[in-house]
């Protein structure tokens, strides 16, 4: 008890030394940018400022919900429905040939949560492969990602519905999840079910699929793949080694994992907050002025991270306080650039307006059609946002290596013109794992990743490793293509595999 007091009376001491050190190393500079400890905001202020950014206004901090129908359940472990929403154009297939579910799974390591998802059966085949998507935050609903990236349809101004021609289910039997546990839909009338850690996260979503294949055996032998983007940098990592490790160890169905890809993430913050200020100067969206004054906050913040290791804590709460001066310095100096395309800029607060899916959610004719009956949909939760900080700065690329020797593809993918868990961090993490096949990689050589004749981006692959500097609209084909493949999207001869 005694050391663990220590540990974390030293872990407050190093949070209140930076953010004090931050401020006075610039008070005394009237022309420099000005990073004093009040830019580094409390976790919770943080998630406001986020999910307020992207125009969402949940009505509460996290699904609450004391469920009225516990017995609805049974024997079962899932609930769930086919439903049909009114929509315009045309898919490939009539609406009737096409099922569209959704569900809740009672999680069995809970007291009471209930976890849940969208699924949506292959417009081309059911022996497609299965892809679950996991969208980050911490603490944002995978309808971010089903509604305006990469789900069947986009919603428009009048809260009708589109197909997307791009959509993801025309190459994969593609799943939604909202989690953790009080984001979106998912729910638990207790607060213990809240989760803080990747170990908590992975369990449920492992839990989750053994039940899922178990009400869908026919998509068992498909081959399996999982994918997220941001804050699933974290999850996916820790989700494939608990799928790979329930494999080997037999302990349920067996999930045929193929790969697992992830979307502009934060995997390895140590390598990946460096490279922030890096990216920012090489993109002149700070001068090297202010990039050597935030380059006394990068020191602060790798040391604190180092101070984090792999396993949480109080030091990693202290690390995330110091780490995020980095950031907002960068924000402080660049004022209303949208940190998600720095080509754009935000209005006040306003970076996007995702405003419609919140309204199209909550229509009684929806509610309906799902099954949710009055359960609240949390858009972006900041508690869960919140819970999550002691797991932020844990380095989740030390399982990775694990699974390319075990043949499990990874794709990193980056936005060429996204700020936030930019390419470039990415690119470096990549590089640096250390694996049998880094030098490989490193040495393998870089070669344009085209679609219809015209580039979209810059691919790097060597055995089950790839990495793609892209551009969003070729998502659906960099998808297809990575799971048709041996890992790489191009032929030995670099030339782009057929579509």
């Amino acid at each position: 008890m005694a050391s663990f007091f220590s540990f974390s009376l030293f872990s407050l001491s190093l949070l209140l030394l930076c953010s004090s050190s931050i401020a006075k190393s610039y008070e005394d500079d009237e022309n420099r940018v000005f990073i004093s400890s009040n830019n580094l905001k409390f976790p919770k202020t943080q998630a406001e400022k986020l999910i307020k950014s992207l125009n969402l206004f949940p009505e509460h901090e996290v699904n609450h919900y004391v469920s009225k129908e516990n017995n609805k359940f049974g024997e079962s472990e899932i609930v769930e429905k086919q439903f049909k929403f009114p929509l315009f154009g045309s898919s490939g297939a009539s609406v009737e040939e096409l099922g569209h579910h959704a569900g809740y799974y009672k999680l069995q390591h809970s007291k009471d949560a209930r976890m849940f998802y969208f699924f949506f059966e292959s417009r081309n085949s059911k022996t497609d492969p299965v892809v679950i998507w996991l969208t980050g935050g911490p603490g944002c609903s995978s309808e971010l990602a089903l509604f305006y990236e990469n789900g069947p349809f986009h919603i428009a101004n009048n809260l009708s519905l589109a197909w997307n021609d791009f959509g993801w289910d025309k190459v994969s039997n593609l799943i939604y999840v909202d989690q953790p546990t009080g984001t979106g839909f998912s729910y638990s009338s207790d607060d213990d079910d809240i989760r803080h850690n990747e170990e908590g996260v992975s369990n449920d979503l492992y839990d989750f699929l053994q039940a899922f294949f178990k009400e869908h055996p026919q998509y068992q032998k498909n081959e399996f793949y999982i994918t997220g983007e941001s804050y699933a940098g974290h999850y996916i990592p820790a989700f494939a080694s608990r799928v790979q490790q329930g494999n080997k160890d037999k302990q349920g169905l067996n999930i045929n994992l193929k790969g697992f890809a992830i979307g502009n993430g934060l995997t390895n913050p140590e390598i990946q907050y460096k490279a922030y200020t890096d990216y920012a100067l090489d993109n002149k969206i700070i001068t090297q002025s202010d990039y050597n004054s935030l380059s006394k906050i990068v020191s602060r913040c790798e040391q604190a991270i180092k101070l984090c290791g792999a396993d949480g804590g109080s030091s990693c709460t202290a690390a995330y306080m110091v780490c995020n001066g980095v950031f907002n310095g960068i924000l402080n100096t660049a004022v209303g650039i949208n940190y998600y395309d720095i080509r754009k800029t935000c209005e006040g607060d306003l970076c996007y307006d995702f405003s419609n899916m919140e309204k199209f959610l909550n229509q009684r004719s929806v509610r309906d059609a799902l099954g949710v009956g009055e359960i609240d949909f949390v858009s972006c939760s900041s508690a869960v946002y919140e819970a999550m900080i002691t797991d932020w700065m844990r380095n989740l690329e030390v399982g990775i290596p694990t699974l390319l020797e075990d043949g499990i593809k990874l794709l990193v993918y980056a936005g060429e013109y996204d700020l936030i868990c930019n390419w470039l961090g990415n690119s470096r993490w990549v590089h640096a794992m250390e694996w049998s096949g880094q030098k490989g990689f490193v040495g393998a050589p870089t070669t344009p990743f085209s679609v219809d004749g015209v580039e979209a981006g810059l691919h790097k692959s060597y055995g089950p490793l790839t990495f793609l500097k892209d551009q969003p609209k070729a998502s659906l084909e960099m998808l297809k293509r990575w799971m048709q493949g041996k890992g790489s999207l191009t032929h030995k001869d670099g030339h782009l595999a057929p579509m």
